[in-house]
Parts: C-alpha cells; sequence; structure tokens
C-alpha cells in the first residue's frame, strides 16, 4: 500500500469529524504521492521546486503515473501548481482504483438488487495495513488525515516530522485546503446575496 492509498481507506474506515469534499480530499492524496516520490528518490525539492529523479517503476501504477506526470524541465513546477494539477479529480480516480482491485465494493440494498450508492471496504489484506499504520500514529499520515478533520488532536506534542521536504509538502497542502475552502465560502455568499436580491419585494 501507499500513503495515498492508505490514506484513502483511513479517511472511509475512521470517517471525520467533519464532511470530506472530493476536491480536499484530491488535493491531499496529491501531496500524498509527492511524500511517497520523496521518499522513493524518485523526486526531490530545491525550495518549493519539484525536481524529478530517476526514472523510476514503482509497484503501484496511480505512483507511476504520478512519477510520469511530473514536470521534467526547469524552472520545475512548485509543490503547490502540482497540488492543484494533479489533484484534480484525483479522488474520484483512487475510488476507481479501489474498486477494480475489489478492495471497495457498492452496497446493495438489503432486499432490492440495486446500487445504493454507498461503498464499503473489503476486509483485505490491505486495509488491515492501513488501519495498522493509522493506529499506530505514524506522523505523516496523521497530518494528512488532520487536514482533512480525521482523528483526534494529539493529547502531548505531536511526533515530529524531520525531513524538511515533506514538512514544505504538508505546509502546502494544508494551504491548498483552506483557500478551496475560502472559495467556497466566498461563493457561498455570492449566491446567499444572488438570491436576497430576488426576494426583495
Amino acid at each position: 500500500m501507499t500513503t495515498p492509498r492508505d490514506l484513502l481507506t483511513v479517511a472511509l474506515d475512521v470517517g471525520s469529524s467533519r464532511t470530506i469534499e472530493r476536491g480536499d480530499l484530491s488535493l491531499v492524496l496529491a501531496g500524498a504521492e509527492v511524500i511517497d516520490l520523496l521518499d522513493a528518490q524518485a523526486l526531490a525539492l530545491e525550495g518549493d521546486r519539484i525536481v524529478p529523479g530517476a526514472r523510476w517503476m514503482p509497484p503501484d501504477s496511480l505512483l507511476d503515473e504520478a512519477a510520469s506526470a511530473l514536470v521534467r524541465e526547469a524552472p520545475y513546477e512548485s509543490v503547490e501548481d502540482w497540488l492543484w494539477r494533479r489533484g484534480r479529480g484525483l479522488a474520484d480516480v483512487y475510488v476507481a482504483a479501489l474498486e477494480r482491485e475489489g478492495q471497495l465494493t457498492r452496497q446493495r440494498h438489503r432486499w432490492i438488487p440495486v446500487d445504493t450508492g454507498r461503498t464499503a471496504l473489503a476486509d483485505s489484506p490491505a486495509r488491515r495495513r492501513a488501519a495498522d499504520r493509522w493506529a499506530s500514529g505514524e506522523p505523516v499520515l496523521a497530518a494528512l488525515a488532520a487536514t482533512l478533520g480525521i482523528g483526534e488532536p494529539p493529547a502531548g506534542d505531536a511526533p515530529e516530522i524531520a525531513d524538511d521536504s515533506v514538512v514544505t509538502v504538508l505546509a502546502a497542502v494544508n494551504d491548498a485546503v483552506m483557500e478551496l475552502e475560502a472559495v467556497r465560502q466566498r461563493r457561498a455568499i455570492e449566491e446567499a446575496a444572488y438570491d436576497n436580491i430576488w426576494r426583495v419585494p
């Protein structure tokens, strides 16, 4: 399993203190991909720029897609730009991959054989590994999940993440999610104002 897959599994298993927006999840999954590619030395960060490393064949098709999508010419791409570009619709891509692999199934109505639109995680080794990683309090997974409102705030000091590049990615993910939420709020205000215009007698 990879960090994005573990994160999605935890999101489906544990849930969140708030409704998880698909856009938020997509941005966080894109950040998780960068962190895994950093760990595999398939890329490095220079400041906030993603510099591709050697071509790498990961054991995961979606990470392979991510590695292939890296901008390979200077001045390269910022982490922020990557999140918005790669993150577009990424949650749906990961959900579809888990469904294809049989790790995520569509629930059917109890008496009528129709799709209810709800999904359920299959009991699989991948799910158990993600649960173990989550239970261990692994700091990167915990930080990504916290951005989505998953999990309880740590009682004491949170485990420190020593890798400055990972910290840079986590900060960019948090900023992007906050920016997307601000856009949603602004649109809601504009729509409410527009509706109020038509209610004036």
